[in-house]
């Protein structure tokens, strides 16, 4: 659920590039291409998706960064996908449904058969991209902070850290024990992991308002 790169560098021209729209549109396309073979089970090599786009490897580049960039874009995709699908139909309110949710976002991340596949192939590089601050965090950040703002708005949820904040320490601690079999554990601890976020979510002692609803 986090990445080495902020989000809005994930794909930052070349020094002295410039952002027109053959740029974008060869980003998109880019993107598209590494993503189709990420959920085919393929590696990503950079000179072979230069090849398939039809351009030198220096465009691709141009277009997208290095390569490192263009997988933690990729995975923040994905990141995105799993979330909304993992989103629908979870009914509940508040907490439960916080907690609802993520205990089936986790379960589809560590099943996900195109996620094995890349992390046999490259084991630290996944775990240097999910879990340092970057692209994936970012995307999964923003993600919850949105559901735990919906439930605040709704009167559902009360919380004691801004919105963000609260949102961002979920993801990391969803984080640290999703990927604990990479980390030196055995397995991933899903369990574990929704225990922490349970307490994280206890609403906060007396009246007043959330400062999650302050500090969006």
């Amino acid at each position: 659920m986090s990445g080495p790169v902020p989000a809005g560098d994930a794909f930052r021209p070349a020094s002295g590039a410039t952002r027109s729209p053959s740029h974008q549109g060869g980003r998109a396309a880019a993107l598209a291409a590494a993503s189709a073979h990420y959920l085919r089970g393929e590696p990503i090599d950079m000179s072979a998706l230069a090849a398939e786009l039809g351009v030198g490897r220096a465009t691709l580049y141009r277009w997208v960064g290095s390569r490192e960039q263009l997988l933690g874009a990729l995975l923040g995709e994905m990141t995105e996908r799993t979330y909304r699908v993992a989103a629908r139909g979870v009914g509940g309110a508040g907490a439960a449904r916080i907690l609802t949710l993520l205990d089936r976002f986790m379960r589809a991340v560590v099943d996900a058969g195109p996620l094995k596949a890349f992390t046999e192939r490259e084991p630290r590089l996944f775990v240097r991209l999910a879990t340092m601050p970057g692209t994936i965090e970012d995307r999964a950040t923003e993600l919850l902070t949105a559901e735990l703002q919906a439930e605040i708005d709704r009167g559902a949820l009360r919380t004691r850290l801004p919105t963000r904040t609260l949102a961002q320490a979920i993801v990391r601690v969803a984080d640290s024990f999703m990927y604990a079999h990479y980390l030196g554990g055995n397995r991933p601890e899903i369990e574990q992991a929704l225990e922490v976020v349970e307490l994280l979510l206890r609403p906060c002692p007396g009246g007043g308002e959330s400062p999650g609803a302050a500090g969006r």
